[in-house]
């Protein structure tokens, strides 16, 4: 069963006042590491949504599974970023696995145990939980790619979550990864000072 990850890379930061996922992680940006973090995974292929200002600044690597799409809508929100990987999908794909860009801490055999659980086959929807708290990526069958076309503005595919509970798979997870994303300087440095010990290692 061919499962195709989108990881989105195209926001807007507008908390930030700079691209964020251009912000060092240790020997890497923050995209990068959750880049390499997919493509070590897996997953099929990974298709990387990159905004156009990113356009001209090199690719972050070139990789046999690695797309990369340009989201020329993209201050419309996660939506339009979301839209943009569906549209690069490949044709045989029955999984697609939505990622942020940043989530530096996400690990790789998370990615693969959600993987797993997909192809069990119980549930079209399968969801990371950290201590109840459900987190990303989330993996979605190929049968609500309509569902996810149909999301607007800077929403990700929560709502389908919600209306779809009975095709629902919450996988419980030790890696707190799954929820720390990056949202504010804050957020950053917190994270920042918990992995450099590891940077130094």
């Amino acid at each position: 069963m061919k499962i195709s990850a989108i990881l989105l890379g195209g926001g807007k930061s507008k908390r930030f006042g700079v691209n964020k996922l251009q912000l060092p992680w240790g020997k890497k940006t923050i995209l990068e590491k959750c880049l390499h973090t997919f493509l070590r995974s897996k997953a099929d292929e990974v298709i990387l949504v990159l905004n156009e200002k990113m356009k001209g600044r090199g690719s972050p690597l070139t990789h046999p599974k690695l797309k990369i799409v340009l989201n020329p809508e993209y201050r419309k929100g996660m939506s339009a970023s979301i839209h943009s990987g569906l549209h690069s999908l490949h044709p045989k794909a029955q999984g697609i696995l939505i990622g942020l860009g940043d989530q530096p801490n996400l690990k790789t055999r998370t990615i693969n145990a959600l993987l797993r659980h997909f192809r069990i086959g119980k549930k079209g929807i399968v969801v990371p939980c950290y201590l109840g708290r459900m987190g990303h990526p989330v993996l979605f069958h190929r049968k609500y790619v309509n569902e996810l076309l149909k999301l607007k503005g800077d929403r990700g595919g929560r709502s389908i979550i919600k209306k779809n509970k009975d095709d629902v798979w919450l996988m419980p997870t030790t890696s707190k990864g799954v929820i720390q994303d990056i949202d504010t300087w804050e957020d950053y440095r917190t994270l920042q000072r918990e992995c450099s010990s590891h940077w130094r290692r």
